[in-house]
Formats: structure tokens, C-alpha cells, sequence
């Protein structure tokens, strides 16, 4: 179990399965598991699957959800009717920096998710 920090939040981040490379031994893909619970509620819950991989094919991805839905993780939203790609941005493109970012920033709202994740961690004392 990680600790992660997303969102302004910290949540733990469980690592259900990874795949490592039979020649080098180096991970090559991993499911991740997170989820937040408060007041017996849960307010977060969130899969990824990670892979080194910049283009998966299908059949990787199948085997992914194969590997998920072994895990158990199908009635957390695993499936691949419950999940989406996310898109990823070339190496080489520039860094983000648009207006939304710059007034995010400007009318801080990155220091209230900070504060919020020290309320939360502290339980909210």
C-alpha cells in the first residue's frame, strides 16, 4: 500500500497486480486500486491500469481487465464497459500551461484542495 496524494486528497493506493518483463525483470504494466472512505461513506474510489507501454494493443488491454476481473475488481468498475482510455500526451509536446491553470492558481484554489487534504488527514480537528 502507497499513500498517494490526487485532487487535494491523500487515499491509499493499493497495487492489485503488475507484470514484469521475463528478460529484464522490470515492471512493464500494474493495477492500481484506491479508495477513500469517510464516516463509513465512500467518497472516492478510482482503477488504473499503468502501463510503459505508450500504445497498448487490444489484447494487452484485454488481458489487463482479465487480470483485474481475477483480482476481483470487476464490482469496483474494472470492466470494460465501466472503464475509459485515457488519452496521453506525447513526450516531446510542451508542457501545460493555460488560463485555466494560471487562474487555478491565481485565485488559489491548489492551496484550499491543500488545505482540505490536511483536514481530512487530521480528521477534520
Amino acid at each position: 500500500i502507497l499513500r498517494e496524494k490526487g485532487f487535494g486528497v491523500e487515499f491509499p493506493n493499493y497495487i492489485v497486480d503488475v507484470k514484469k518483463d521475463p528478460v529484464t525483470g522490470d515492471y512493464t504494466e500494474a493495477i492500481q486500486f484506491q479508495c477513500l472512505d469517510r464516516g463509513g461513506v465512500r467518497v472516492f474510489e478510482g482503477i488504473n491500469f499503468m502501463s510503459r507501454n505508450p500504445v497498448m494493443t487490444d489484447v494487452e488491454m484485454k488481458a489487463m481487465h482479465q487480470r483485474a476481473k481475477d483480482a476481483g475488481m470487476y464490482p469496483f468498475g474494472a470492466s470494460e464497459e465501466q472503464m475509459h482510455m485515457v488519452a496521453r500526451r506525447g513526450e516531446d509536446e510542451p508542457k501545460i500551461d493555460n488560463s485555466w491553470q494560471r487562474m487555478w492558481h491565481a485565485i488559489g484554489v491548489d492551496k484550499v484542495l491543500e488545505l482540505l487534504a490536511e483536514s481530512i488527514e487530521d480528521g477534520g480537528r
